[in-house]
């Protein structure tokens, strides 16, 4: 049975056969095989293809991999745990984000001690001058997810407020190029803070605010899964959020 998974990908990236062989060191032929009769590859192989079609592994060959080996990958994608979002010092996220050489995400209902720091600010403005992409979600500051959130927490209208602050902090990187902002309406579980492969994820805790949750600083590795989940959630909510000024 043909694999294809793998040919959506070829195509995806416009490589063919021969230059995937090509960059991998294989005969084209085998190629072919992989792709016709769905063989699997040697493990250093399927890595290789994974890296340079920029795609999960575990996607391309869903039964290459062992549970007990996605396991074991998906647990070394953890770098660190912080037992609170207050306690990650300042530098880690600078790292984070000046680390990002295509992408940096944020998802999130306020984010306002990101918006309140002017270095994190401006460096998001280099970033996109640089080319960087850089998309932000923001809690919609009129809808009912944001109040509720503001209920639980325990400070009601002051979440809106937040949002609203951070929409005029925000200003400088407002309609900048390489940077969009996007209004969610979404139960957020874990706000997301990405910079290529690497992820900040602070978790939810019903009625404690995001600054005293843990915080899990993640980094993909082939084979695992957890920064794949995060990152996919965060596509999904973008996907449905709106632009500010829709």
């Amino acid at each position: 049975m043909a694999n294809e998974r793998l040919r959506a990908a070829l195509l995806q990236r416009g490589v063919s056969i021969a230059q995937l062989a090509q960059a991998i060191e294989v005969d084209p032929k085998t190629v072919e095989r992989w792709v016709t009769k769905g063989r699997a590859p040697y493990r250093k192989h399927r890595f290789a293809v994974a890296s340079y079609l920029e795609a999960e592994e575990t996607y391309l060959w869903p039964e290459a991999l062992t549970r007990d080996q996605v396991a074991s990958a998906s647990e070394s994608e953890i770098v660190t745990v912080y037992p609170h979002r207050w306690a990650v010092p300042r530098d880690v996220w600078g790292r984070l984000f000046s680390a990002a050489s295509a992408e940096i995400g944020v998802l999130v209902y306020s984010g306002l001690f990101l918006a309140d720091d002017t270095g994190i600010v401006r460096m998001f403005g280099d970033k996109a001058d640089t080319g960087v992409k850089v998309r932000i979600l923001l809690g919609d500051p009129d809808c009912a997810e944001v109040a509720q959130r503001g209920a639980d927490e325990g400070i009601d209208d002051g979440m809106a407020a937040k949002i609203r602050n951070v929409l005029v902090l925000s200003r400088p990187l407002i309609g900048r190029a390489n940077v969009e902002f996007r209004l969610h309406a979404t139960v957020l579980y874990n706000s997301i803070y990405r910079a290529d492969d690497q992820l900040l994820v602070n978790t939810h805790v019903y009625g404690v605010p995001a600054g005293n949750a843990p915080v899990f600083h993640l980094r993909k590795v082939i084979g695992g899964d957890m920064v794949t989940t995060y990152t996919e959630s965060f596509e999904r909510v973008w996907d449905r959020a709106r632009p500010i000024g829709s």
